[in-house]
């Protein structure tokens, strides 16, 4: 590897902040980052297999991608090694609830972050009033699985329609926004699962939440490529209420009114 290239730079590194009382407003890499998410994935996809791989190691008299080969022609190919990435990876990594469990209430569902979420599933009376074990997609919050009688069956937010598309951080961002709203209110405005989705809805909330999804939608470009698809060029995404499709499992809707206490942490 050549010095030049081991010395190469990006716009926006960190390298400066191991030095705090350097950093000052016209350098800080916070305001520096040019790279989108994706374009960064695959120039560190390339770098790693096409540069690094073929270039001799000095520790290995080879480069990495003739030892790797080797060793495979010496002691097999493990396959029964490998973990494949498909569903079942998926929702084994998925995130869940600081409790790992949600209560199914009889006729509405789960409660993940404070929506609930419906499966036909959940008609059964076996499992009513009994906590399962949830998980939910951070891309998409319109939908979450639930652990019902030892199968993960999809559910959709009581809100599907709205929040299909939307982001965990998109909701963090709009339950902030209504939070600051309430504080120029008076004691009777009330975060509710209604209000959350006019929000999200509302042209207000458009340009708070606009970089969100551009980050969003670099992120599942980076999924598509490790999932091996093709993903489509990063561009901002539309509103996924112009997407309104209708509820799979539809759920019953009235808590409208219902408060709901905004959450910050993940």
């Amino acid at each position: 590897m050549s010095k030049n290239f081991r010395n190469a730079t990006l716009e926006g590194n960190t390298q400066i902040t191991r030095n705090v009382r350097q950093v000052t407003k016209s350098v800080n890499p916070k305001g520096k980052a040019t790279w989108p998410l994706a374009n960064l994935y695959d120039r560190e996809c390339e770098y790693a297999y096409q540069v690094y791989d073929q270039i001799d190691h000095p520790a290995l008299g080879e480069s990495p991608r003739n030892a790797f080969l080797k060793g495979i022609a010496s002691t097999g190919f493990r396959s029964h090694r490998l973990i494949p990435y498909d569903e079942d990876f998926l929702m084994s990594t998925r995130p869940t609830t600081p409790k790992g469990t949600a209560k199914l209430l009889p006729g509405r569902g789960v409660k993940i972050h404070h929506l609930y979420y419906w499966s036909e599933s959940f008609r059964d009376p076996d499992i009513e009033n009994k906590q399962l074990k949830v998980r939910y997609d951070p891309f998409d919050i319109g939908t979450a699985y639930a652990l019902a009688k030892n199968r993960w069956v999809r559910c959709h937010s009581e809100y599907y329609a709205v929040c299909k598309g939307r982001s965990e951080k998109e909701l963090l961002i709009a339950t902030k926004e209504l939070r600051a709203q309430k504080t120029h209110h008076s004691r009777q405005f009330t975060v509710s699962a209604k209000r959350l989705a006019d929000f999200l809805q509302s042209v207000a909330a458009e340009e708070s939440l606009l970089m969100q999804r551009l980050r969003d939608s670099e992120g599942r470009h980076v999924l598509n490529a490790i999932n091996g698809e093709v993903a489509p060029p990063v561009n901002m995404p539309a509103s996924p209420s112009s997407e309104a499709e209708d509820l799979v499992d539809e759920s019953p809707t009235e808590a409208d009114s219902e408060d709901l206490e905004v959450y910050e942490d993940f």
